[in-house]
């Protein structure tokens, strides 16, 4: 089975986050898309960023009706801070019949080459870049590499900063996010 991994902190996980994972999951060669939750680090400051395990059932809620989209503690047991490379390592053991693609933003191709080991990374697994408005240029050696795959997914401009800050604000941000996620924002009383 190949798998999309799609990393992040889903604070709170919302319709563009959906959209994305969705759309590469039908619309690629990928079988299943997984939202990797990404703990809280205990190096950086906590602001707004909920409990682990609230982020992981919101992503399970928004993703429960899909079956080709899960959601994923892996990160969770591992080391802090987390390092994608030593996350992969680690599902590559743990599952070895699947295989491992990266889902990110072209925002963060641009910045690729600061990650750890991330030459390991892209000579092993394919990762699927996805269009963001942003700044700044991707570097000439992920222009036209073999294991990246551009896709032409819709441009999602929401962010979860915006929706917490719309929250403190008193603002309906019902149809930013997922049924589910909305109810249990709601009853919990998050972000206000």
């Amino acid at each position: 089975m190949k798998v999309g991994l799609y990393f992040g902190t889903f604070n709170p996980i919302h319709i563009g986050h959906l959209t994305i994972a969705n759309h590469l999951a039908e619309y690629s060669d990928l079988d299943q898309v997984w939202f990797v939750v990404t703990p809280h680090s205990p190096f950086k400051k906590k602001n707004s960023l909920l409990d682990d395990y609230q982020r992981l059932e919101m992503v399970y809620l928004a993703t429960k009706d899909y079956p080709k989209l899960k959601e994923s503690n892996i990160e969770f047991g591992l080391p802090q801070p987390n390092y994608t490379v030593n996350t992969l390592s680690y599902l590559e053991e743990k599952y070895p019949d699947n295989e491992f693609a990266l889902i990110m933003g072209e925002d963060n191709l641009k910045s690729f080459h600061k990650w750890k080991n991330y030459e390991v990374i892209l000579a092993r697994h394919s990762i699927y870049v996805y269009p963001r408005i942003s700044e700044g240029k991707v570097d000439h050696q992920f222009e036209d590499h073999p294991n990246i795959v551009k896709v032409d997914a819709p441009i999602m401009e929401l962010s979860s900063t915006f929706i917490r800050k719309s929250i403190k604000a008193g603002k309906n941000v019902k149809p930013m996010l997922p049924e589910h996620v909305w109810q249990y924002l709601d009853e919990m009383n998050f972000y206000k």
